[in-house]
């Protein structure tokens, strides 16, 4: 059994050799740029960014705490800064249609100065606008219209009233308006004398009186068009002064904005638009009043919402927004409460994510991104049609009845960059049509890195970099050292290195505060082994709870000693933080039956069905060796013993495998020992996750019952490499306290477990299978026993009852 022997000290842990990395203390390390274990990542970065084309936006996979969110940033200023800054862009009032805001596209840092010139013109229009209607010229030329018409008016009047006069009728102006009455000499005629006339001059008099009223009447109809005419001429006079008023205004931004055709055109619309409504932005200024919605003309209406803006020397933007609601994303219009309604106008529209990054670069979590309603489909939806549509959430479902303010759509140029889990990718890819349309390129950040020389140099220059960004102490290569083996722990593989840098840069920062409370100015290995021992021990209630329960033998875990179908099993408790293992007893029973063994886990619906799996495998194992020529008339049961909870995974399928045999063998096991593995059908030993922690909570409960050298661990041989153990263990494995065992097959965890040669454990179990199947052959052919009484109903029962038949 010489291939039995325990692993040597040396297989459990991989030290690192401090003199193997070439520098005293990280100080003398230079600061760089590497990205540490990340090429193919880091390359599928680059080309994503840099590839100009629809639909190539990046989704960066990886585990949290890989650094990913900085790696890429970095990525993306470093391309950014060789791009230009993008276009301003700003909302001005549509002047025609005022609920469609228009959108102008400004160069980098003309929408700041636009907003503020039109602000400035704003502040001069009412000055602007006083001064040319208080001037004495457009006093003068209103008093002539005005003069002009009322000479015309007398002169129309005058003329008919002579030619009466002639009549000896004349045209007198009452209260009650206009009339004709008959003269005589200088005297008007009054009714007594009008009356003693003979009746043919009271006749000829009534005639010429009546059509004088007629002519009055017609001349009457004839002054309301005079005063429209007269209205007409004020009216374009007051345009005209209108227009001279702000019109140098308007000719002084002109000649600021000659290069931009757009705001030019905007110019134009604002000075027809003042002139338009002259009238009432003239009432509130000869008030003195400010312009405001109460006066019926807000300023508002001739200023600039700059909606992004940038300064000339400024780089393409980078934007991580980190609450991606729907408005958060697309933009919002927001409302003001004024009479009791909600009002809004092209001044309240209000940025999103995507104005703000476009011409740049969008970073997003998909997680938060998908957890907001609708802002996963807006921004399909923008990347999409390649523009940007403000719409509330109400407008978009339908449920907004007033009518909305509508702005016109920009235009969207930007590379979106999602950040997320492998999970989160694969499904999205899975379930969603549209995503693979958008999202061509996938970076997947490593989770570990082989642990080569040259890698392990880059991960201590990683170090280095971390230390010295966050201003630490530097460390000495011993500490060093140790970080490199943490990081081999960390990756569950003493060939590999975890590229978890987030719990790196947390180890550092708490050995260096380790360091600063003893004083010293470098940190040292023992401050590094301090601080990983202050993480377990702020982690460690529960273990130590599990732990008590089974040094106090209320969870019955047996150390020493021997027995039949009964076996310790290891079991992996994940707290996300911290994780470790305890023992558990798994046992094993064995009868006569029709070849079921049963999973009482699984019978109380507390086994997973990689556990049922597993206990199929073995299951198939002992039919494959031992049953082919005779039916398996075995039942057996197989249970976790004090188990109250899920049970997940065949990493204990070994062990029940061995407990089995144990039981069919009447081979009593070593309870000293341990057993961790899953097996195939053909008995080999498969590899197994998380042996470190499962070797290590074995010894702590022998360690603390006292270590004998004859306890000890059985794992599968595929797990020797992954093998990064305690100090302590591996201490107590150099003083033949503590052993542990890899095994490649079922035979050799059987030998180990039972003192027995596997050949002879087989012979037994072969025994034990074929006297079981002799008495189910015998109890098979037995005759039935006749059912008591003569009653036909009985015989008739006995009759239909079939027999079994052997599987």
């Amino acid at each position: 059994m010489s291939e039995l022997r325990p692993l040597e000290p040396h297989a459990l842990c991989a030290r690192c050799d401090p003199a193997s990395l070439g520098f005293q203390t990280t100080e003398e390390l230079p600061d760089t740029d590497e990205v540490f274990g990340q090429a193919r990542a880091v390359d599928a970065v680059r080309f994503g960014i840099e590839m100009d084309a629809p639909g190539y936006h990046l989704f960066v996979l990886g585990d949290p705490g890989s650094n990913r969110h900085g790696i890429v940033r970095r990525l993306v200023q470093s391309h950014a800064a060789s791009l230009p800054a993008p276009n301003d862009w700003c909302y001005v009032n549509n002047f025609d249609e005022p609920n469609q805001p228009r959108s102008l596209k400004l160069p980098p840092g003309r929408g700041v100065e636009l907003r503020a010139d039109m602000q400035q013109f704003v502040s001069e229009l009412g000055t602007a606008i006083s001064g040319g209607f208080e001037s004495d010229e457009y006093r003068t030329r209103i008093e002539a219209i005005q003069e002009e018409f009322k000479q015309r008016e007398d002169h129309a009047l005058g003329e008919l009233g002579d030619e009466a006069s002639t009549q000896n009728i004349a045209l007198l102006r009452t209260p009650q308006g206009f009339a004709f009455v008959p003269v005589k000499g200088d005297e008007t005629v009054d009714p007594e004398a009008f009356a003693s006339l003979p009746e043919d001059e009271r006749k000829r008099i009534g005639a010429l009186v009546e059509a004088f009223r007629e002519r009055l009447h017609k001349l009457l109809h004839q002054f309301p068009r005079w005063r429209r005419e007269m209205h007409a001429r004020v009216r374009d006079l007051s345009r005209e002064t209108m227009q001279l008023a702000v019109g140098h205004l308007i000719e002084e931004l002109k000649q600021r904005y000659c290069d931009l055709p757009v705001v030019l055109g905007f110019l134009d619309d604002v000075l027809r638009d003042v002139v338009e409504v002259g009238d009432a932005l003239r009432e509130q200024a000869s008030k003195g009043e400010p312009l405001n919605p109460e006066g019926g003309i807000s300023p508002q209406r001739y200023q600039v919402n700059l909606l992004v803006g940038h300064t000339s020397n400024a780089i393409a933007p980078i934007v991580f927004e980190d609450h991606p609601t729907y408005p958060n994303l697309v933009g919002r219009v927001d409302h003001l409460a004024h009479m009791g309604t909600l009002v809004t106008n092209f001044t309240l529209v209000k940025a999103g994510a995507l104005h703000r990054a476009n011409g740049g670069y969008l970073l997003l979590d998909v997680i938060k991104v998908l957890t907001q309603p609708y802002a996963w489909e807006g921004l399909k939806r923008a990347l999409k049609s390649g523009e940007i549509r403000v719409e509330s959430l109400a407008e978009v479902l339908g449920w907004q009845a007033s009518l909305p303010l509508e702005p016109e759509p920009i235009p969207l140029s930007v590379k979106v960059v999602l950040f997320g889990e492998r999970m989160h990718y694969y499904l999205l890819r899975s379930h969603d049509p549209e995503f693979e349309e958008l999202f061509k390129i996938a970076a997947d950040f490593e989770a570990e890195v082989e642990r080569s020389a040259e890698n392990v140099h880059s991960y201590a220059r990683m170090i280095a970099g971390l230390v010295h960004a966050q201003g630490l102490r530097p460390l000495r290569r011993e500490a060093v050292a140790r970080l490199v083996e943490h990081g081999a722990r960390l990756a569950g593989d003493a060939g590999k290195l975890s590229t978890r840098t987030r719990d790196v840069a947390d180890l550092l920062r708490e050995s260096d505060h380790v360091a600063a409370r003893a004083g010293r100015t470098e940190v040292l290995r023992e401050d590094v082994e301090a601080a990983l021992a202050a993480r377990v021990r702020r982690a460690d209630r529960l273990r130590d709870s599990v732990h008590d329960a089974v040094l106090r033998d209320t969870v019955l875990i047996s150390t020493s000693g021997t027995h039949v179908g009964q076996i310790n099993g290891l079991a992996v408790i994940d707290l996300g933080d911290f994780r470790f293992a305890r023992p558990t007893r798994i046992t094993a029973t064995a009868r006569l039956g029709e070849g079921d063994v049963i999973d009482i886990e699984r019978k109380a619906e507390l086994g997973g069905a990689l556990h049922s799996k597993g206990v199929m495998i073995l299951s198939a194992f002992l039919a494959s060796r031992y049953s082919r020529d005779i039916p398996l008339s075995l039942s057996a049961s197989l249970v976790f013993e004090q188990s109250y909870g899920p049970v997940e995974g065949d990493s204990a399928s070994l062990a029940e495998l061995c407990a089995l045999l144990s039981a069919l063998a009447d081979a009593p096991i070593l309870q000293s020992l341990a057993v961790t593995g899953s097996v195939n059908q053909h008995g080999k030993v498969q590899a197994i996750g998380a042996v470190n922690e499962k070797i290590e909570g074995f010894f702590d409960i022998c360690a603390a019952r006292g270590l004998t050298g004859e306890q000890g661990v059985i794992v599968p041989k595929s797990n020797v490499k992954h093998l990064m153990l305690r100090d302590d263990v591996v201490a107590a494995v150099e003083r033949g306290l503590f052993r542990i065992h890899a095994v490649e097959a079922v035979d050799e965890a059987i030998e180990l477990l039972t003192g027995l040669r596997a050949r002879l454990v087989s012979e037994r179990v072969t025994g034990r299978l074929e006297k079981l199947s002799a008495m189910r052959r015998d109890f098979a052919g037995r005759p039935r026993t006749r059912a008591r009484g003569n009653g036909a109903a009985n015989q008739a029962a006995v009759a239909a009852k079939p027999a079994k038949r052997d599987v």
